[in-house]
């Protein structure tokens, strides 16, 4: 049983074999697990983009990646880049915002706010690398069908041979099938690690309002 419990078991409790604990210990208690909880949210978010930012230097020199990088594609994959950065700093931007705001709470009512705003700030976080994945997938196979000359003479050839609709469906199945696992992958990374940290938040959500109700 942790502290919180343990305040809670004994709160308003009339034993003289306790000491009181008012409804104001156990909500200095949730204050601070919520401000740990959205401290590591903000901690894991850093060390996630670290990752996938490590990971794309690391493929950088891969045989496939000399090759596309041999195309013309900065005109697309540069801005690209710098709208994904721009929005990943303004969502570590929101996580560092949410850890000071909640540090700084004396009330009840603001904490759960703040609780409520920090749920809705990782779900969009979640949702928006999802979509990049998929609109950067999207437009590499763009580039691919447009410059790459192996693929171009395929396409030819399925054209010439009136397969060219097939061609290009089993070419997005495939991609399609691809992007579906690593976005399959990427979720339950997402369920596993920030899931797992929004399940306590909301604990201590439920946990502030029977509060507020028994004050």
């Amino acid at each position: 049983m942790d502290e919180l419990e343990l305040l809670k078991k004994h709160w308003k409790q009339q034993d003289t074999e306790y000491p009181h604990v008012s409804a104001n210990d156990i909500y200095k208690m949730i204050l601070k697990r919520s401000s740990s909880i959205i401290k590591w949210i903000f901690i894991i978010s850093l060390l996630e983009f670290a990752l996938w930012t490590g990971l794309s230097f690391f493929l950088k020199d891969t045989k496939n990646a000399q090759h596309f990088d041999k195309m013309d594609s900065d005109y697309l994959l540069i801005p690209l880049t710098v709208i994904g950065y721009v929005i990943l700093a303004y969502f570590f931007y929101l996580f560092y915002k949410n850890f000071r705001r909640i540090s700084a709470t004396d009330s009840a009512k603001i904490l759960m706010e703040n609780i409520l705003r920090t749920r809705r700030t990782v779900k969009n976080y979640v949702i928006f690398n999802l979509v990049f994945m998929v609109v950067s997938a999207m437009v590499v196979l763009y580039i691919e069908f447009d410059q790459d000359t192996a693929l171009i003479q395929k396409t030819q050839a399925a054209a010439a041979n009136g397969e060219v609709f097939m061609f290009y469906a089993k070419t997005i199945l495939i991609v399609a099938g691809v992007l579906a696992v690593f976005v399959g992958i990427l979720l339950f990374f997402y369920w596993l690690i920030y899931g797992l940290l929004l399940r306590k938040l909301n604990r201590n959500y439920r946990e502030l309002k029977k509060l507020e109700m028994e004050s």
